[in-house]
């Protein structure tokens, strides 16, 4: 588990604001400072979703393409990542552009 002041920590951070940066809106949904995360970003094409469970595991990133035309049972998922917070928020800010 990283240390309050470890670097994987500040990597995780780091990788938080460049996802707010290329246009993802976090929000807690859960109480506690440390509670799950849940970050969401709409572009023309797509609806992207990430949610960060905790620094080591329960994190997944879901992207869906968005149609015209309305989809029953919600939008196909086109890209999905499960991991730890670094590897989430790497895959999404390196790989998938707005």
């Amino acid at each position: 588990m990283p240390g309050a002041d470890g670097p994987q920590l500040a990597a995780a951070k780091r990788l938080l604001d460049a996802a707010t940066d290329a246009g993802f809106v976090f929000q807690r949904i859960a109480p506690g400072p440390d509670g799950p995360l849940c970050g969401v970003r709409q572009s023309r094409n797509w609806l992207d979703e990430i949610y960060l469970g905790g620094f080591t595991d329960s994190c997944t990133a879901l992207r869906r393409r968005r149609y015209s035309l309305v989809v029953p049972g919600g939008l196909p998922v086109a890209a999905r990542i499960d991991g730890d917070a670094i590897e989430v928020l790497q895959t999404v800010v390196a790989e998938w552009p707005a």
